[in-house]
This record gives C-alpha cells, sequence and structure tokens, in this order.
C-alpha cells in the first residue's frame, strides 16, 4: 500500500523533497535514483493503517525550515501554532540551550557566577570570551513561512532591549521563566503563555541571578498577549506562589490568577478565550479576549469547582489504573492543551490521565457550577473521552492535538509525547487509522514530542521539547480526510492490571 503511495505522488513532490541537492546537483533525479526517497517514504509515512479506514497520506520534509540567520539556534520548543496565513509561529526557550549550543554568547557585563567568574545571559561560564564559532539563542518568538522561511523573531531575554522596551514591567507585561503555548487568534493577536513554577529556597536565589532571569516574582501564573510585532497588549493574571483551580479575580487588573498554563486557543464566536490551565492548577478557564475578565472555569467530565486537593492525595495515574479506576473525576498535571472545532466542540488533553476529553461549548452549563463526578455524557458540558496510550506510564501521553482541514475536520491528530507519535483518529468516533512519526533523532522522528499544528494545506508541523530542540514539517498528500473504522484503543496493546 505504502508503496503504490509512493509511486503516485513521486512526480508531485520531488521537487520540495530535493530542494537542498539541487543546489549543488541539478539533476532532480538524484535522490530518486539513488533510492532516498523511496525510503524516506517508508519510513517517515502513516503506518498502523487501519484495513477498514482512510487517511492522509504525509511524509517529512529534511529541508524544512531554512537555516537561521545571525548564528542563531532554537532551544527547547515550548509552542507551536500555524495561523490564519499559514505562518508557522515558535516559540522556543533560549534559556534551555547547552554551552555548547550557546558558544557565541559572551559574557553579559558586570554579571559573574559564585566564584566570581563572568557568565554569559544562561548562567554559563565565559571567562575568557565565546567559547566557539557557533551559535547564539534565537529570540523567544519566530515567524515562518511555509518553505521554512524566517519572517520575523521578537521577545525574550535573547532579544537585546525587548524586557524593558515593549515588554515593560510597569505597563503590566512580565516575560515568563519558562516559555509554553502560543497561539495567534483571528485578529492576529499573539497569546502566549509559561509554566514555570514558583522557585524557593535556594532556586529562587539562583534563578534571580541570572542575566537572563525575568519573573523574579512567582511562578508563570498569567498569559500575555501581543500584535504581531511584539508590542505589548494585555496580561492576564500574576505571579503566584502554588496553585488555586478556583481563583477568579487575583489577578492585574481583577483577572483570574493562573498557575503554569499550557495553552489557549479563542472563540471567534464569542471571543473567549480558553486556557488549559495547566501544570499546577487542573481547569480549562474562561476569560473575555479583550479584558481578560472572567467568565468560567471547568475540570474533567465538566465538574467545577475542582478539588486541587483532592487530585493531588490521589497521586499518579498509575495509581488509579492498576486499581481499575478509570474515571478519575479530576484532571491530572498538566492539563497541556486545548482547542476547538468548527462544530463548536472543546478537546482538552487531559496528559496526566493518559486521556483527552471533549466538551460542549454551546452547553450553557459548561464552566458554571457543576457535579458531575461519574462522567455522565451530556451532562455538565461533557460529551465523551478517549484514553491515549493508557497503560504508559512516563510523563502522560496526550500532549497536543489538532485537526485536519476538511470541511468536517474528520481527522484528529494526537501527539503523543512519551511513546514519540501522532495517532491519527477519526474523530466522529475517536478511533485509532493510523500513526505518524517514531522515537528517535533521525527526520520524521521524534523525541519529546511536544506540539502539533496544521497549515491550511494539511501539512503538520511539529516541535520538540528536550534534547531535539526541533521543529519539522510533514507533507500532505492523498485524502484530504479520515473515514471508516479502527481500533478503539489509541497507543497499541494495553497491559494487563
Amino acid at each position: 500500500m505504502i508503496l503504490r503511495k509512493v509511486s503516485a505522488i513521486l512526480p508531485a513532490m520531488v521537487l520540495t523533497l530535493t530542494s537542498v541537492a539541487m543546489a549543488a546537483d541539478p539533476d532532480i533525479n538524484t535522490l530518486k535514483n539513488g533510492g532516498s526517497l523511496d525510503r524516506l517514504f517508508k519510513k517517515t509515512g502513516v503506518y498502523k493503517t487501519s484495513s477498514t479506514g482512510k487517511t492522509p497520506g504525509f511524509v517529512v520534509d529534511p529541508s524544512w525550515p531554512q537555516p537561521l540567520p545571525n548564528n542563531w539556534l532554537l532551544g527547547q520548543i515550548g509552542g507551536l501554532y500555524v495561523d490564519q496565513h499559514d505562518h508557522i509561529w515558535v516559540y522556543n526557550r533560549p534559556r534551555t540551550m547547552s554551552t555548547d549550543e550557546a558558544g557565541l554568547e559572551g559574557p553579559v557585563p558586570g554579571s559573574a557566577d559564585d566564584k566570581g567568574k563572568p557568565i554569559d545571559g544562561i548562567g554559563q561560564e565565559r571567562a575568557w570570551g565565546p567559547v566557539s564559532d557557533c551559535c547564539k539563542a534565537a529570540p523567544s518568538v519566530l515567524e515562518f513561512d511555509t518553505e521554512g522561511k524566517l519572517l520575523r523573531a521578537w521577545g525574550g531575554p535573547s532579544d537585546p532591549g525587548f524586557i524593558g522596551g515593549k515588554c515593560k514591567a510597569e505597563t503590566g507585561c512580565i516575560w515568563p521563566t519558562s516559555e509554553h503555548g502560543i497561539y495567534i487568534d483571528h485578529n492576529d493577536n499573539v497569546w502566549l503563555s509559561g509554566n514555570a513554577a514558583a522557585p524557593s529556597g535556594r532556586e529562587a536565589a539562583g534563578r534571580g541571578a541570572l542575566p537572563w532571569a525575568t519573573n523574579k516574582a512567582g511562578g508563570d501564573g498569567f498569559v500575555l498577549k501581543f500584535d504581531m510585532n511584539g508590542n505589548f497588549k494585555l496580561r492576564i493574571g500574576g505571579t503566584p506562589k502554588g496553585p488555586n483551580s478556583n481563583d477568579t479575580d487575583g489577578g492585574i487588573n481583577g483577572t483570574p490568577v493562573l498557575y503554569q498554563a499550557a495553552d489557549m486557543v479563542v472563540d471567534p464566536a464569542t471571543n473567549r478565550l480558553y486556557i488549559s490551565d495547566g501544570y499546577g492548577n487542573r481547569r480549562v478557564l474562561i476569560v473575555d479576549a479583550n479584558t481578560g475578565k472572567y467568565i468560567g472555569h471547568f475540570g474533567a467530565y465538566g465538574n467545577n469547582p475542582v478539588d486541587d486537593a483532592g487530585a493531588k492525595a490521589a497521586g499518579e495515574w498509575m495509581n488509579d489504573y492498576t486499581k481499575g479506576n478509570k474515571k478519575p473525576a479530576f484532571f491530572r498535571n498538566p492539563v497541556h492543551c486545548v482547542k476547538i472545532s468548527n462544530d463548536g466542540k472543546i478537546y482538552v488533553c487531559d496528559r496526566g490521565n493518559d486521556r483527552i476529553q471533549v466538551f460542549d461549548k454551546n452547553d450553557g452549563t459548561l464552566g458554571k457550577p457543576c457535579n458531575n463526578p461519574s462522567g455522565e455524557p451530556g451532562k455538565c458540558g461533557f460529551l465523551a473521552e478517549q484514553f491515549v496510550s493508557e497503560h504508559t506510564n512516563i510523563i502522560g501521553t496526550a500532549v497536543s492535538m489538532n485537526f485536519s482541514t476538511d470541511k468536517a475536520q474528520s481527522c484528529l491528530y494526537i501527539g503523543d509525547n512519551a511513546n514519540q507519535t501522532i495517532y491519527i483518529l477519526n474523530r466522529n468516533n475517536l478511533q485509532e487509522l493510523g500513526q505518524l512519526g517514531r522515537s528517535g533523532r533521525n527526520a520524521g522522528e521524534f523525541h519529546y514530542l511536544h506540539q502539533v499544528s496544521v497549515d491550511s494545506k494539511g501539512n503538520i508541523y511539529t516541535g520538540e521539547v528536550d534534547t531535539a530542540k526541533r521543529i519539522q514539517k510533514f507533507l500532505h498528500y492523498g485524502a484530504t480526510g479520515c473515514s471508516g473504522t479502527g481500533s478503539p484503543t489509541v497507543g497499541g496493546v494495553v497491559a494487563a492490571n
């Protein structure tokens, strides 16, 4: 089946996939005749396909993105999102670069470690200046076109003059300690979040002493709103010392305080901002996207309020799983993503419970005090749920998701950062129809897959954290949507209890 797809699509794809090779060799058949393209399709295409279902085809584009200017490198990819213009926005973490990756970063004047030696912005020793010929940290926010060309970059401590310039504390702008989610709404506003906890003791003293330290007051308990050029517009939240999943007005200008928020999405029909809140809190928060004022919030199965103490006492997901309790009535940290489909369904990544949950945005009870501990569909706005490799006991599985671009948005793409793959589900029945990507460091493989987004052509873009620090593009071909039946169990064989 894969080989037939390869032969059918090769003529149309060869120009894209050979763009790098053509600079040195104008013969576009070089890769094809050498077998490289065949191997690329086999290695990076969809596999474990359902015999009774239909899925789109994909192959990685190893030439994407184009090289960055200014000797820049990316840190861990906290966020990635494709906007309405098919521009890919990447939110990276400059402060996660190793000393060899940031070899061109020189000492910051007046800064030293506890031994008195000069350090760069990340705190790495630079007693003799830069330590190598490459490289420097890119700004936190970067915008690319679909060809991988960098269009603009701004923000964060690695962007000279941004902190204290476009991001002034007196206007309410505090840059997060750890960059996480990015979202661009229908009005081209850029929304950013952070997922660092409040430091304590020696950690607090050490973090505050680093030249690129930003949020020194507490945890990342806020989301920020900018225009596309990095001009600050709004902050929602504050800098708390710990979680409070029921806060409604304790932040700046009476906005709710968040705690380690992960992701955001604006509903264009209502201008409501939904926030997956997050690594510390255990809720989806709803606020007005213009003012940041509280509208509502909900937990698993639409339950409200969220019981943080009870959820914490329950421990890790495997405590419930091994006891046969597969319906925990609360989100486990992190509540890692929130997305809205065109038909009004809200999808939430309950990563800590190895599952996704689906809600109805038009249900008037969603976000209001409601009790649904047994997870009854049709109650408190809750519709359905699906476990994602529910036996996995590493860091949670459902990390990010997005929809195919056919009118029905019939495919649901769910990223799994424990098993390093993307599951392709029929959104109608939540059954698995195939997988894309495997664990590894080569093109088309993942190491701590963190973000999944889709452009209007159906191409998939991904971002990775940890050592990979990489963004990738998977070219779409073939079917435009998903149909049919597949495995009702997402993620392979489920271990016995």
